[in-house]
């Protein structure tokens, strides 16, 4: 304690009294100096993060110091796109992405390098963005809807003719039966 009535804050370094002091980590802090370093919010026991003689709140800690890349989002099923340069972290630069060369069709090769060829676009369909559909490889994002309307396809959504794949109902409004009584609805007559 210094000769002045209390510790000195932690934080702005001028006196902190009896009344007003905050401690944490062996160190006193006014209770309107005890924020974080990143965010300024208010901290408690509950929300603080003490790295070196910097305090944080739990969210701006994780984001400086914490664990980072997929996986590590905030909540269930999250990916952060959050880099951190508000931290003053430097993000590393995105590596080009180089597909692989490999010709060799032999099964060896097909198993360990080659890959599937989306009847869509006609590029390679790798393990992370394949989805089966049709008995062929597509890619999850922008191949696999419908080839009429586009809608995005799943599995239980999904029909086929002749290679290509379509909704439910675009698929029964072309290729399904026709007539009276195969309206869409109840008592629909359909006029074709």
């Amino acid at each position: 304690m210094s000769l002045g009535g209390g510790n000195k804050c932690g934080s702005c370094q001028k006196t902190v009294y009896f009344a007003e002091e905050v401690q944490c980590d062996g160190r006193s802090f006014h209770k309107s100096c005890f924020l974080c370093m990143v965010c300024r919010k208010n901290l408690d026991s509950t929300t603080i993060a003490v790295h070196s003689d910097e305090i944080y709140c739990r969210a701006c800690y994780g984001k400086k110091y914490g664990p980072k890349g997929y996986g590590f989002g905030q909540g269930a099923g999250t990916l952060s796109t959050d880099t951190g340069e508000s931290l003053g972290i430097q993000p590393a630069p995105a590596a080009l992405h180089q597909p692989t060369t490999n010709t060799n069709t032999s099964k060896l090769a097909q198993k360990f390098g080659g890959s599937d060829k989306c009847p869509r676009c006609g590029k390679a369909v790798y393990a992370a963005e394949k989805v089966i559909g049709a008995g062929s490889a597509w890619h999850k994002n922008g191949c696999f809807r419908c080839a009429l309307c586009g809608k995005g396809l799943e599995s239980t959504t999904l029909a086929d003719k002749d290679g290509e794949i379509y909704c439910k109902a675009c698929y029964a409004k072309n290729f399904g039966p026709k007539g009276f009584g195969y309206g869409l609805g109840a008592g629909a007559l359909s006029h074709t």
